[in-house]
């Protein structure tokens, strides 16, 4: 998963520039989807070679999503309220964490734990991500692009 940290600002930036924040954010959120999908039957004999490229395209979806988030939740702020909206945003990000994290909890153990809480529980993620691509795509209007520096290398997340 740590391809996020290379291709959020070599990559992201490029994509925005050319596509938008909505196409960006949604194709992340979309590819999260299907990452989380085939994460499902997970068993206890998986080697990590059989979920290594579930974690790839999960660190690909990650490297969609949360640049372009970022440019949206600053973007049109007045530059003495960049650092306000940062931790709003980072804010917002850390509470919708631990939101996730208590959903999957619940339903592991109303789901009475063992493998099987575990898929019951990975259904979550699965749904809260399908749920932010719905909204996302309910919001793409048009062809609004960010612009982004020239010569811009970079991603602030």
């Amino acid at each position: 998963m740590g391809c996020d940290a290379v291709l959020a600002p070599t990559l992201t930036p490029r994509l925005v520039a050319r596509f938008g924040n909505a196409r960006v954010i949604l194709g992340g959120f979309v590819l999260a989807v299907v990452s989380y999908a085939l994460f499902l039957p997970v068993g206890p004999d998986w080697s990590y070679a059989a979920m290594f490229p579930t974690l790839l395209l999960t660190g690909i979806a990650f490297a969609l999503a949360y640049g372009p988030l970022t440019i949206a939740g600053t973007e049109g702020v007045a530059e003495e309220e960049q650092g306000l909206a940062s931790g709003l945003l980072t804010t917002a990000t850390q509470f919708g964490s631990a939101v996730g994290i208590a959903a999957v909890t619940a339903a592991y153990g109303l789901a009475g734990g063992g493998l099987d809480g575990f898929r019951t529980a990975l259904v979550v993620p699965v749904a809260m991500v399908a749920l932010g691509a719905v909204i996302t795509a309910t919001g793409v209007r048009g062809g609004r692009r960010t612009e982004v520096p020239e010569g811009a290398t970079e991603v602030t997340v």
